[in-house]
This record gives C-alpha cells, sequence and structure tokens, in this order.
C-alpha cells in the first residue's frame, strides 16, 4: 500500500511543533548545555536539524547540485556531521531557532508539492519522498531526545513513533551491511506496545526470534538513544539479539550507540505545555524574543 504523504507531513510538522515548543523557552546559557551525544551541546543538536533540512531541500529542488555537494562533503570523511556542528558552534540560540524554522518551514513546503513517485539523493541509498519525510521525522525526535535529556525532561509518547519504529525496522538490513555482516535470513516477530494500548506487529506470528517491548523504548534503541539493557525489550533468539545490538534507524556509517546506564531519568519539566505551532511547524519569532525569557527548569547531575 501506498504511504500517505500528506499524512506524513503532517506529522512531522506535529514533531516539528512539539520540539520547537521546547527550543523557544530555553535562555541562553542552556544552548550549551552537554548532550549524551559525546561533544554536542543542545545548539549542536539544532544546528545539524537546521543544516540536512536545508541539504534535504535541495535534495527535491535540485537533485544534481545536491549530489555534487555531498560529494565535497563526505569527500572528508564519514565525520561530517562533528565538522558541521563545529561550524555553527557559538552561535547564539536565537539564531540557530531561526535558523531551524526557517528550514523547517521551507522543506514542508517543498514536501508537500513534491511527486510522490520521484526518487530523492541523499548520503545514503536514494529513497522516495515519503522515505525522507520519515528519516526527518526520525531524525527530529532522536535529536529532540538528546535535547530532552539534557534537560532532564520526560516525554510522553505519541502515535507518530510508528514511523520510526516501521523506519528502524525495514533499516535491518542497512544496519547488519554497515556493521559488515550478512542480512538476517531468519524471520523477526517485532511486537510493541502503542501509546494507545493498541500492539504494533511485524513480521510472522510464528517466529521463533523476537522483539517484544513499547514502542517507546524500542524507537530510543533503534536511534541508538538508549542501550539495550537500559529499555524494557525482550530479545529472543540469536538473530533478532544481534540485530537489536547493532540496529540504527539513520544513514551513515555504523553509529556507536550508547554505554549501558549513560542516560539518567528525567527529572524536570516544562511549565506549560506543548501547544499547536501552526502548519509549519515552527512559528515565527522576533531576534530579541529570547529577552527576559524564563529557562525551562532543569535538574543538574551531580
Amino acid at each position: 500500500m501506498a504511504a500517505d504523504l500528506p499524512a506524513l507531513v503532517d506529522d512531522l510538522v506535529a514533531e516539528s511543533a512539539a520540539l520547537h515548543a521546547v527550543l523557544e523557552r530555553l535562555g541562553p546559557s542552556q544552548w550549551s548545555l552537554p548532550t549524551f551525544a559525546a561533544g554536542w551541546t543542545v545548539g549542536d543538536q539544532v544546528s545539524h536539524l537546521a543544516y540536512f533540512d536545508e541539504a534535504t531541500r535541495q535534495s527535491l529542488a535540485d537533485p544534481a547540485q545536491f549530489r555534487r555537494e555531498a560529494d565535497v562533503l563526505t569527500s572528508g570523511g564519514d565525520g561530517f556531521p562533528d565538522r558541521i556542528a563545529a561550524q555553527h558552534r557559538g552561535r547564539p540560540g536565537a539564531d540557530l531557532l531561526s535558523w531551524f524554522c526557517d528550514a523547517r518551514a521551507a522543506l514542508v513546503v517543498a514536501y508537500r508539492a513534491v511527486d510522490p513517485g520521484c526518487r530523492l539523493p541523499w548520503y545514503g541509498p536514494d529513497m522516495s519522498p515519503a522515505s525522507s519525510v520519515t528519516a526527518r521525522l526520525m531524525e527530529t525526535w532522536a535529536h529532540g531526545q538528546d535535547i530532552l535529556d539534557a534537560l532532564h525532561i520526560d516525554r510522553s509518547p505519541t502515535a507518530r513513533l510508528r514511523h520510526i519504529a516501521d523506519l528502524g525496522i525495514r533499516a535491518a538490513p542497512y544496519s547488519h551491511a554497515v556493521n559488515r555482516l550478512p542480512p538476517p535470513k531468519v524471520p523477526i516477530r517485532v511486537e510493541l506496545s502503542a501509546p494507545d494500548g493498541d500492539v504494533w506487529t511485524w513480521g510472522p506470528p510464528d517466529a521463533r526470534d523476537r522483539v517484544v517491548g513499547s514502542a517507546m523504548d524500542f524507537c530510543l534503541v533503534v536511534t541508538q538513544r538508549r542501550h539495550r539493557a537500559d529499555s524494557d525489550l525482550i530479545v529472543t533468539g540469536p538473530t533478532a539479539q544481534q540485530w537489536v545490538a547493532i540496529a540504527q534507524a539513520f544513514a551513515g556509517p555504523a553509529g556507536p550507540g550508547r554505554a549501558p546506564q549513560a542516560v539518567g531519568s528525567g527529572a524536570g519539566g516544562l511549565e506549560t505545555p506543548v501547544r499547536d505551532l501552526g502548519t509549519s511547524g515552527c512559528r515565527p519569532r522576533s531576534r530579541n524574543s529570547s529577552d527576559g525569557k524564563q529557562e525551562v527548569d532543569t535538574k543538574e547531575e551531580r
């Protein structure tokens, strides 16, 4: 069944709005807080999203130019995300937020106009527009998780997790390939408890290799934001165990993952609920709108 591209874009907008609701309340010093991604600050997470939103839009508008620029960027090695983060490190938080909002709004417009049947170049394999939207949603959620962890804020799971879980499952062959392993030949059954109490399933019901747990924890594991040992996942069978140990829902080289118990539980929170921030996913703000802003309440680790 063909993906519902407009609905996917709507979910990307909603995920963008949820992240924006956190970012707009950060004080100047909080943009420099370290995250659990080694060497990256909160600001680095946002510049990463903004940069690759612009790159994605270029892949839609001018695939040939995207390929030329991607070749130059990747010629320096696989560490180009770190180089991009370093290049923009130190920019004021207000500038980073405006950049992210403008880039995301323009990307949403481009997604709504794209031919659903075309192929888009990327740093890994080419992909469909639906896969591209899903990848941007996953990146927004995953890097948003890094930011929330740095601020010690818990998040509530949403039905949008299904997109991330599905991407993580479909990326199983890629996860094996970047780890120089053959693709799994044994079927794997995945059963995830959804936020609304439903159960999402993939794979044959009679498969001996199985992954069972909450959708939230599964997504944290396949985006490498949590170690499997810190999740509620029950993994049965050698094929499933090998996959979960290396699973990654993102393109690029094999990710290092997170060490067990690397991330503590959240103990902070936002004083106001997430609001509907409009169809672009970001609400326009003035350059001086951070004046007098109350910082998000955080808890320092000792």
